[in-house]
């Protein structure tokens, strides 16, 4: 499959319609402009673009239009995981966690949880 690359504009878009859709041009427009500020223009922009790009599929919905996302919201969150452990660690979960657990962000909790994760990975036979 190919590598998902998403601007953080594409992700606000692909946000608002995982949380619901397909979506009107109109919810996406008064979406957008509560949670990011965007003017009309903007938003119909993007949508555009991200059109152009196959990342969306627009259809007619009565008089007007409405959206759907083209790209799986698991898929897109590893593949930018995936970039971002390569662009900051070199690929390395182990380096990103070490730092971390260094600057003690890691609260008990979170080390439970990633305990946990790393013991069901254990009995899978992760990489």
């Amino acid at each position: 499959m190919e590598q998902i690359k998403l601007t953080a504009s594409e992700w606000n878009v692909l946000s608002c319609l995982w949380e619901e859709s397909p979506r009107t041009v109109m919810q996406i427009v008064g979406e957008l402009e509560r949670t990011v500020g965007w003017h009309r223009s903007t938003t119909i922009t993007t949508l555009h673009r991200m059109e152009d790009k196959g990342l969306i599929r627009c259809e007619q919905a009565g008089r007007g239009r409405a959206y759907t996302p083209l790209v799986d919201r698991e898929q897109a969150a590893v593949a930018e995981t995936r970039s971002f452990l390569d662009r900051v660690y070199q690929g390395s979960v182990g380096m990103m966690m070490s730092a971390m657990a260094q600057r003690q962000e890691l609260s008990g909790e979170e080390i439970a949880q990633l305990r946990s994760i790393l013991d069901q990975a254990e009995k899978g036979g992760g990489k």
